[in-house]
C-alpha cells in the first residue's frame, strides 16, 4: 500500500514526539507485519526504532494501545492512497480498472499483500479488544468504493438497479481474498481473475450514453 499520511497523534504532543511516536509505529508496523503480533516485543521494537524503554512506554503504555495505533496507522495509508487523485474518486469504471491494473502490475503484490488485511489475519488470533477498530476500518475503505459506486449512479453510469454498498463490499472481498490467494500461489493470477471478476460483474450495470443504445424496433 502507498501513502504518506499518519496515523492521528495527541495534540499535545511536540513536533520532536510527534516523529518519534510515528517512528516507533513504522517500525511496531512492521515488525508485526514480519513476525507477528505475538512475537513482537518491546525489546525488538526498542532496537528498531532507536528509543528507550521510558520513551516506548511513554507513547505505548500497553500492547493494545501500541495495536490500536498501528490499526490506525496502516488504515490512514491505504486509505489515504484510494482517497488520491489516480482513481478519480472511483467516478467510473475505468477508475476501478486502473485502480486494480495498479495492483496486478505492482510486482510485489503477491509477495508483500495487502498491509492491513495481514494486520487482520493477525490480530484475530489474539485477545485484544481491537476488533472494533480494525472492522472500522475496513469499512472506511468499502465507504470508498461505495461512495464512488453512488456518484456513478448519480451520473447516470451505473443503472439504478445497481445496490452500491453490496458492489463495494464485492470490490473490497475480491481484493482481499485474491491477494492472499496470490500470497499462497505466489503468482498474481487470483488477484487478478477476481478483481477482473468483480469489476466486470459491476459493468453488468453499466449504462450506455444515448448514442450508443441500441434503437427500439
Amino acid at each position: 500500500m502507498e501513502a504518506t499520511t499518519e496515523a492521528r497523534v495527541p495534540q499535545k504532543l511536540t513536533s520532536k514526539g510527534r516523529a518519534t511516536r510515528a517512528r516507533i509505529l513504522e517500525h511496531a508496523a512492521e515488525l508485526i507485519y514480519t513476525k507477528g503480533v505475538h512475537a513482537t516485543n518491546n525489546e525488538q521494537l526498542r532496537r528498531a526504532a532507536g528509543v528507550s524503554g521510558s520513551q516506548l512506554n511513554h507513547y505505548f503504555p500497553t500492547k493494545e494501545s501500541l495495536v490500536l495505533a498501528v490499526i490506525e496507522w496502516q488504515a490512514e495509508r491505504v486509505l489515504a492512497f484510494h482517497r488520491s487523485e489516480r482513481f478519480a474518486h472511483f467516478e467510473s469504471l475505468d477508475s476501478l480498472r486502473e485502480w486494480a491494473g495498479f495492483y496486478i502490475a505492482y510486482e510485489h503484490s503477491y509477495r508483500e499483500g495487502c498491509t492491513l488485511g495481514s494486520l487482520a489475519s493477525e490480530i484475530i488470533k489474539t485477545d485484544l479488544d481491537v476488533r472494533a477498530d480494525l472492522a472500522n476500518a475496513f469499512e472506511q475503505w468499502k465507504d470508498l468504493f461505495r461512495d464512488g459506486l453512488e456518484r456513478m449512479q448519480r451520473l447516470g453510469r451505473i443503472s439504478a438497479e445497481a445496490d452500491p454498498a453490496r458492489l463495494a463490499h464485492l470490490l473490497l472481498s475480491a481484493f482481499q481474498g485474491g491477494m492472499l490467494l496470490a500470497q499462497v500461489a505466489r503468482d498474481i493470477t487470483p488477484l487478478e481473475d477476481a478483481l477482473r471478476a468483480a469489476i466486470d460483474h459491476v459493468q453488468t450495470f453499466a449504462v450506455l450514453p444515448a448514442a450508443d443504445a441500441p434503437e427500439d424496433r
